[in-house]
């Protein structure tokens, strides 16, 4: 009788402590394309500049009028979020989807528009066809980025993408609506511990 409780209370422990352990669980594991694009600072970020750290990424353009500014809001609220809970080694990665009109000084305006507490953590990039981000966006991050011809705006997918520090595309979550802040917060939290 003994020895069945004992095995039972080393159950019992073994699952306290995995699920303490806070241990990060990936749903994709989505390749990036390799690109080099200008940020708002008009540098070139690739994606090899950014290996080492894990971001999240969004696409969005300036002149948006549907879902881009709660995406943009959101994403400060998650950098807030981040902040209080030290998570420090991420970046938040915006990729225009709309390249011939937004500029790297456009997109750096557009930015303080948001609060954002850093924003120095932020790429916001251009510099690039609209086929070559329709590729990256579809390909990598299984999200569409079509041209509306009828207007002056783009249908794009209002998904955040949480990318690891080897570049693969591991969760996506709502970006626009019923954002998850706490899950995000806490998946990155854990995901920067993770070597």
């Amino acid at each position: 009788m003994k020895k069945k409780v004992l095995v039972v209370g080393v159950f019992m422990m073994a699952l306290v402590l995995s699920a303490c352990s806070g241990g990060f669980k990936a749903d994709h594991h989505y390749s990036i394309a390799p690109f080099e694009f200008t940020n708002q600072n008009n540098e070139k970020v690739s994606l090899d500049d950014l290996k080492g750290d894990i971001w999240l990424a969004q696409f969005v353009f300036t002149s948006c009028t549907t879902v881009c500014p709660p995406m943009m809001s959101n994403m400060a609220e998650l950098q807030e979020g981040l902040e209080d809970k030290g998570v420090e080694n991420y970046k938040i990665v915006s990729f225009s989807v709309d390249p011939e009109v937004d500029t790297p000084e456009k997109l750096g305006e557009y930015l303080t528009n948001f609060d954002v507490p850093d924003p120095a953590k932020w790429e916001m990039l251009t510099g690039y066809k609209m086929e070559d981000i329709s590729d990256l966006a579809v390909k990598s991050f299984k999200m569409p980025v079509i041209d509306d011809p009828n207007s002056d705006q783009v249908i794009h997918g209002s998904r955040f993408g949480l990318v690891n520090k080897e570049g693969k595309v591991v969760k996506t979550y709502a970006g626009n609506v019923d954002v998850p802040f706490d899950t995000i917060v806490k998946d990155m939290k854990a995901l920067s511990k993770e070597d």
